[in-house]
């Protein structure tokens, strides 16, 4: 598979899995416990949920067949639990992959 499609595929899933856990912790977080609405937290959890096992799964695809190093790999991962971590993540990826 090409290098930059491969990238462009993690990217994305990145964006996504980012823009749900900001869904999750700043909507739907509070909207449970302010408001009262526990359902927002399922459903937006469960989109969350997905996209975070979506990415790992991507994550160690796009590692293996960029042959990227272990320590790396661990901070895109540790970048995902950050929020706004995988807008870092994206940002330096896009770089790499215009360079490609």
């Amino acid at each position: 598979m090409d290098q930059s499609k491969q990238l462009n595929r993690f990217r994305k899933i990145g964006i996504a899995e980012g823009i749900s856990f900001l869904l999750l912790l700043f909507i739907a977080m509070p909207l449970k416990y302010m408001a009262g609405i526990p359902e927002m937290v399922k459903y937006v959890g469960w989109a969350h949920g997905v996209l975070f096992v979506a990415y790992v799964f991507q994550l160690a695809i796009t590692a293996y067949l960029l042959k990227w190093s272990i320590e790396r790999v661990i901070l895109y991962f540790t970048l995902s639990l950050i929020p706004f971590g995988t807008f870092y993540m994206e940002k330096k990826l896009k770089t790499e992959q215009a360079a490609l």
